[in-house]
């Protein structure tokens, strides 16, 4: 087997324990997205276009609030703004990958493929570039198709789930779970202590405007603590 073909079948492997909780989180996306109003067509279309779990619920709530068009972009932005953390963590490991590989992880970049291909990169730094892109597309194998799968699903049964299913417990698991390792540091510590503090303070604010500036000031506040404890280190 080569060596590529077993980075591969290592990211699926992997990342087939998250179905326990992308399947319910899925379905209650479908579910919540079909008692909003929303046909069969635009359910799939929004993941499909979107592809980020997080954002989508909190576009959905926003939708049913009947926000501003301008709010919901920016809470989406605010929500999906760790991508952006992800990408300039991977990018030392494959950023020397072709343009449309890179522009094909982009898309497939969700919380589970970023945690379990840097998991896996720092666990063994001999890796090809070839085998870090096999492994993340071995990561994110399993993820697409249960997420579109389970989305239809849970479009389709609708309000015949029943409410003891209790399917929403999948969302905060799958934070927990996957965000919890990744705060190593004091910064991390600061930004999302700061963030989750803020966030829930500011409730108050219409449409989940909190969370934007919760998470804007967890983020800022983690960056200065960074910079003030590297020139502390320097001096």
């Amino acid at each position: 087997m080569s060596a590529s073909r077993e980075a591969y079948l290592r990211g699926v492997r992997a990342a087939l324990p998250f179905a326990v909780v992308i399947v319910p989180f899925a379905m209650l996306f479908g579910l919540l997205a079909s008692e909003a109003g929303l046909q069969l067509y635009e359910i799939v279309a929004f993941s499909v276009t979107v592809f980020a779990g997080a954002s989508q619920f909190a576009a959905l709530h926003l939708l049913q609030d009947q926000a501003p068009l301008l709010v919901i972009l920016a809470t989406s932005l605010a929500v999906n703004l760790r991508m952006l953390m992800y990408s300039v963590t991977l990018a030392p490991h494959v950023g020397a990958a072709p343009l449309g590989v890179r522009a094909a992880m982009a898309y497939l970049l969700v919380d589970q493929s970023f945690a379990l291909s840097i998991a896996e990169y720092d666990k063994r730094p001999t890796m090809t570039l070839t085998e870090k892109t096999a492994y993340f597309f071995g990561a994110v194998t399993p993820v697409l198709p249960l997420w579109m799968g389970s989305t239809v699903a849970g479009a389709l049964a609708g309000r015949a789930i029943p409410p003891e299913y209790a399917l929403d417990f999948a969302v905060p698991i799958a934070f927990l779970a996957m965000t919890a390792p990744m705060i190593r540091t004091w910064p991390h510590a600061v930004a999302a202590g700061l963030s989750v503090v803020l966030t829930l303070a500011l409730t108050v604010l219409p449409y989940g405007t909190g969370l934007l500036v919760g998470s804007t000031i967890g983020m800022a506040a983690g960056a200065a603590f960074e910079y003030w404890r590297e020139r502390r280190v320097a001096a």
